[in-house]
């Protein structure tokens, strides 16, 4: 974790009206040129940016030196606006992302999101085309359509508890295999869908993932590794 890490709470502009944040930047604020916006799980089910696995995703950017937007989606803490089904709520996504661009301008954009959020983070990353893309337990076959896709060539993790009680981690993975070339799984064994006990060892996978794929922003990507 950097020595400091400097908080805002703006109020975005959303099509629904203030969209509720927190912004969560490293000491040196974007010493790698990089700002991720995080996308928490369902609404209707009590998801907001204070969730653990989003923290958990933020806690991880700032580890490795990149800023952190986490958001409420409509209807949800102080953001105004009322659930719909996911249309909006990509809505409020794109919002955020369009905040970040015109904040950090030649920031490059990272996506990242958790269950719910990880298909608003997909359907988001067809749009703005960021940098790297982070999806924890996509609901593939539940809220996400089996005939998702992953922009070709937009380097990918998507990290999925083998126990996950919500989202089948062998359909997950059939879903991975019909992916692009660069999309990468990993399975954590023992993990549910909250990551309840896990999430020291899902913050490793996360900065590891993270910094090395600063490090290979220059290569040419190579194949699967699921």
């Amino acid at each position: 974790m950097p020595k400091s890490v400097r908080r805002e709470t703006p109020e975005i502009s959303g099509p629904a009206g203030v969209i509720e944040a927190l912004v969560e930047m490293p000491s040196d604020d974007l010493a790698t040129g990089d700002v991720a916006v995080v996308c928490h799980p369902h609404p209707a089910h009590g998801g907001a940016m204070t969730n653990k696995v989003v923290h958990t995703l933020a806690r991880a950017f700032n580890l490795s030196g990149i800023g952190a937007v986490r958001f409420n989606f409509r209807g949800v803490g102080a953001s105004e606006g009322n659930y719909d089904e996911g249309r909006g709520e990509l809505d409020d996504a794109l919002a955020v992302i369009e905040w970040a661009r015109a904040r950090w301008p030649t920031a490059s954009l990272s996506l990242a999101g958790f269950s719910f959020g990880a298909d608003i983070a997909l359907r988001a990353s067809q749009q703005f085309l960021p940098e790297r893309l982070i999806l924890i337990a996509p609901p593939v076959g539940r809220i996400m359509a089996a005939e998702s896709r992953i922009p070709d060539g937009l380097r990918t993790l998507i990290v999925q508890g083998e126990q996950d009680e919500l989202v089948d981690a062998g359909q997950e993975l059939d879903w991975v295999n019909l992916q692009p070339v660069g999309v990468r799984m990993a399975l954590m064994p023992g993990a549910d869908h909250f990551f309840h006990g896990q999430l020291p060892a899902l913050r490793d996978i996360l900065v590891t993932e993270i910094e090395s794929s600063a490090i290979a922003a220059v290569e040419t990507n190579g194949g699967h590794t699921h």
